[in-house]
């Protein structure tokens, strides 16, 4: 039962990597659905106030007022970030949080400046130990020398509570699956029995 399990958990992480890859355009922090809309090389903000080229994407400059420009920085104040958190719930986030040396994102992605190096929490794959509701991040200070110093920032309760609750919806799903397998195989057995039988 074990193996079908990790079998599920398996085939549900290759099904995300496809969906998530098969966009090859897709800018940092940009929504999977908004592929096809970041493909021409004229792109227009999404309240057609503007249009500005692809290269403009994510450069740290707002072109748009509504942040369609700047899906991965924090450039444009009304911006959103899209966190993927494969394994994980997909969430938005503000563009406020972008590399704000808070760990919002179960998969760090909000974190990519290289300040904060955020653990991925996210349930799949085995990348996450639950021991405890308080994770922590290492955060990279420069100094003089050009060694860095690390220092330890606790993770929000609250953002734990979450993550756990996503890791119960995910067992439960895969719960129902086996017991679907099961009973599949069991119905599979009785039907092939029978036909023996009236042979």
């Amino acid at each position: 039962m074990g193996s079908i399990v990790l079998i599920n958990l398996v085939a549900i992480n290759l099904f995300f990597d496809f969906a998530y890859s098969s966009v090859s355009l897709l800018p940092l922090g940009a929504h999977p659905l908004d592929g096809k809309y970041y493909e021409s090389e004229v792109i227009k903000c999404r309240d057609g106030s503007k249009s500005f080229t692809r290269d403009r994407i994510n450069d740290d400059f707002c072109d748009c007022p509504d942040g369609t420009d700047e899906p991965g920085t924090s450039a444009c104040p009304g911006g959103r970030f899209y966190c993927k958190n494969l394994g994980s719930r997909p969430r938005f986030l503000f563009s406020s949080r972008i590399n704000d040396h808070t760990c919002d994102c179960c998969d760090g992605s909000d974190e990519y400046d290289g300040i904060v190096i955020c653990p991925n929490t996210c349930v799949m794959g085995g990348n996450i130990a639950y021991k405890s509701l308080s994770h922590s991040s290492t955060i990279r200070h420069p100094n003089p020398v050009g060694e860095g110093r690390t220092d330890v920032v606790g993770f929000n309760a609250r953002d734990s509570v979450e993550k756990l609750k996503g890791l119960k919806a995910l067992v439960m799903i895969q719960v129902v699956l086996v017991v679907l397998v099961m009973a599949f195989r069991v119905f599979r057995r009785r039907v092939k029995s029978k036909r023996r039988h009236s042979h």
